[in-house]
């Protein structure tokens, strides 16, 4: 098998409180469609999408984990693996807000150090906003991720954060490759030594 041939799949994990629009944005990105209607998730919903970015075919494998606490066990699994995250809240519900430091502590301590991206959803109902925008800047700052305001009924930035999130996982993918190709080859010269 050639190396062109070897599929580049990247696994991202959405979290967040239940209701933030988590499902709604992976329906979005993958399929085009929105719906209105609110279908708690149960455990792990997973969808699909084939892009091209930064000159390479990539599978996005996009997992909507349960927002709520009692399907922590299951959803819990599905982090591992995750090579980038998705940690939304809405401008509507303050305590979605208030609970990202916790998402982000979950998804770290099952995968480590990951590219993230911070989204604040629903900004088409800033008008009926809980969150102050400095707030949501410090916060991000705090955390160290790149924040997005998307508008998933709207499909205002939903593409902008899943093409951010591959650009920075194929940079990491190369780093990590270039790095293990610097610790695994031997100098043309040390091979003459030999």
């Amino acid at each position: 098998m050639r190396e062109e041939d070897l599929e580049i799949a990247i696994k991202v994990v959405i979290v967040g409180n239940g209701a933030v629009g988590k499902s709604s944005m992976i329906q979005r990105y993958c399929k085009g469609t929105f719906t209105k209607d609110y279908k708690k998730t149960i455990g792990v919903d997973f969808l699909e999408r084939q892009i091209e970015c930064d000159g390479e075919e990539v599978r996005l494998m996009l997992w909507d984990t349960a927002g709520q606490e009692e399907f922590d066990a299951i959803t819990k699994a599905y982090y591992r693996g995750a090579q980038a995250c998705v940690l939304a809240f809405s401008t509507t519900d303050r305590d979605s807000f208030e609970a990202i430091q916790s998402w982000k502590k979950k998804v770290e301590d099952e995968c480590g150090e990951i590219p993230t991206v911070l989204v604040q959803n629903k900004i088409d109902l800033l008008e009926q906003s809980v969150v102050d925008p400095e707030e949501v800047d410090l916060l991000a700052r705090a955390l160290g991720c790149r924040l997005m305001h998307t508008s998933v009924k709207e499909d205002v930035n939903v593409n902008a954060v899943f093409r951010f999130l591959t650009s920075r996982c194929l940079i990491e993918m190369r780093r990590e490759e270039e790095e293990y190709m610097g610790n695994n080859i031997l100098h043309p010269l040390t091979i003459c030594k030999l």
